[in-house]
């Protein structure tokens, strides 16, 4: 029953949200406000654990808005951890202050202290989510943001039905923030996650947790839209519906050209919209995700399900349980990828970069460092060009816009110091990174060419990479090392997927374009939280433009001090 009540209070939420869109005038954009209170309480999936929440919600609220509105949303701090929240996928222009990555673009906000986000949506629609932005809180604080289109417009796709969130995540019994300091003292990587969750729950093949089960209730013959997110810590996941298939029409809050399949590849930080219809059998069938990993790291290899339930069907029926593929199935995670394309239509245009102003090679690799307090005498580290990122005790946004000397350098190598097999054989002499606060600056409006490319340093690995306040598009990706003479010349050009989070494959390469017509400091790091944790982290100085509309807004006056 309630679970039931859950699924009729969203909809009562949502009915009256839709109901304001409709009172308000189409040429008026609304302002949105919410409330976000930090706070801990106590979670039992199996014991009794306290995790820090927004609202005593897990997963926390959803932020629904329309393309064009104005968001306010006010923070208030009432944990022990300093906090801040990273509205992801949003580009923010010329609005650094609202993205909230910690000493970033802002100073955390401190115990008992209030910050206001506040921020305009321009030029977006779907979905996206928001998120901590500090430590490894993100593991219990993060929720969905659904932007839908204009007055008057309509999804590019079949109208569904219905909606429903379906965010994918990790969970561990113990602490987080105890055992990652555990580890660090040790120089080691802490524990994998305990188990994985679907909107919060473990379902029911997790010990204690029948009564912990997501369920959506669906009638025969109709249409559904599913606003995926994975929201994990450290995996990229494998997720199928038993006997349905999904439409794919939409990552990263942008329209993709449609296409059918029984299973997606979504890595941390990504989105994917996907419609279903219920044409199958009435019955009841798992949902389920577990992790893609296809390289000699340790993940938590459990399947975690949620419940798809015709309605009429009685509970006692067993769902059936979809065929995900083996977590190292390489071949499924690129012919997935392979198949996604920005929908590139006149109305929705993929605005790719043809001439390109600046070419950048950055190689992503694993490393080791001295450590005289840590178990082997090494510091388990990572690096982008063999830097690893030290972060500023000052926001880098901050220290920019008020000219502060001294917190970091505009030195960031274009390409790395020394070439090599970057994918050969492992490597594991010469493990040792370069420390520093280092930045790439960027002209305004240039047009950047990056190629990521992994390496074999102790192991190759794939690398979720997220980039902030922009949009991307990745016109090629590989395996091997990238070829400058002959890779470019397989680029797409045309209608190459446009989004904020992509993969670098495991022992390949990456290559994106974007235009930098947003000034700020922009962090770029893999999603990983691990490897963000080690320094797999840079960030990009986006200059002014000669206009004040091209230039930063002056920061707000509740910024939080340092």
């Amino acid at each position: 029953m309630a679970m039931k009540f859950d699924s009729y209070l969203q909809l009562f939420f949502l009915g009256c949200f839709y109901f304001s869109w409709f009172l308000s005038s189409p040429a008026e954009a609304a302002v949105r406000k919410y409330q976000f209170d930090v706070v801990k309480n106590v979670s039992r999936l199996c014991r009794a654990k306290p995790i820090v929440t927004v609202n005593g919600r897990f997963p926390g609220p959803t932020v629904y808005a329309r393309e064009g509105d104005r968001v306010l949303v006010n923070v208030t701090n009432s944990v022990q951890y300093n906090i801040s929240i990273h509205w992801h996928g949003l580009k923010q222009f010329r609005n650094g202050w609202a993205d909230g990555p910690a000493y970033i673009t802002q100073c955390p906000i401190k115990t008992g202290h209030s910050y206001t986000y506040d921020f305009n949506v321009t030029g977006q629609r779907g979905t996206l989510w928001w998120h901590a932005h500090i430590l490894w809180l993100r593991a219990t604080v993060y929720g969905a943001i659904v932007i839908m289109p204009k007055e008057g417009r309509m999804f590019p796709f079949p109208q569904p039905h219905g909606e429903t969130k379906i965010i994918l995540g990790e969970w561990w019994n113990s602490d987080v923030e105890t055992l990652v300091n555990e580890a660090n003292k040790l120089g080691l990587p802490p524990p994998t996650s305990d188990s994985h969750t679907i909107n919060g729950k473990l379902g029911p093949l997790f010990p204690c947790s029948s009564k912990h089960t997501f369920s959506m209730e669906v009638e025969a013959g109709k249409t559904y839209l599913l606003r995926i997110i994975n929201a994990a810590l450290n995996d990229e996941l494998f997720f199928a519906i038993a006997g349905h298939n999904m439409t794919v029409v939409e990552i990263d809050a942008v329209y993709t050209k449609p296409f059918t399949t029984r299973v997606i590849l979504i890595a941390p930080g990504q989105t994917t919209n996907v419609l279903i219809i219920a044409d199958q059998p009435r019955s009841r069938y798992f949902m389920a995700a577990r992790p893609f990993m296809d390289a000699p790291v340790p993940v938590d290899n459990k399947t975690v399900t949620a419940i798809l339930h015709y309605k009429g069907i009685p509970n006692t029926v067993l769902p059936s349980m979809p065929k995900l593929p083996a977590p190292n199935n390489t071949n499924v995670a690129l012919r997935y990828n392979n198949r996604l394309r920005s929908l590139n239509t006149p109305q929705f245009p993929a605005k790719v970069p043809l001439k390109v102003d600046r070419h950048l090679f950055y190689t992503v690799g694993l490393g080791a460092n001295p450590c005289s307090s840590c178990q082997n005498g090494t510091q388990l580290t990572a690096s982008l060009n063999n830097i690893t990122f030290v972060m500023p005790k000052v926001g880098l946004l901050q220290a920019h816009y008020f000219h502060i000397k001294g917190v970091f350098k505009t030195d960031f190598p274009d390409r790395p110091p020394v070439p090599f097999n970057y994918t050969g054989v492992p490597l594991t002499a010469n493990l040792g990174t370069s420390l520093g606060t280092r930045l790439s600056k960027v002209a305004f409006n240039s047009t950047i060419e990056l190629v990521l490319q992994d390496t074999n340093l102790l192991t190759v690995e794939s690398h979720p990479f997220h980039l902030h306040g922009f949009n991307f598009f990745v016109v090629g990706s590989g395996v091997g090392n990238f070829d400058p003479s002959k890779d470019p010349a397989k680029f797409n050009l045309v209608d190459p997927p446009e989004r904020n989070t992509v993969g670098v494959p495991t022992g390949g390469w990456t290559a994106i374009r974007f235009r930098a017509d947003n000034p700020g400091v922009w962090f770029m790091h893999c999603h990983l939280e691990l490897h963000t944790m080690w320094g797999l982290k840079m960030a990009f100085v986006v200059e002014n433009g000669k206009s004040p509309e091209e230039s930063i807004i002056p920061p707000p006056k509740d910024l939080p001090p340092c």
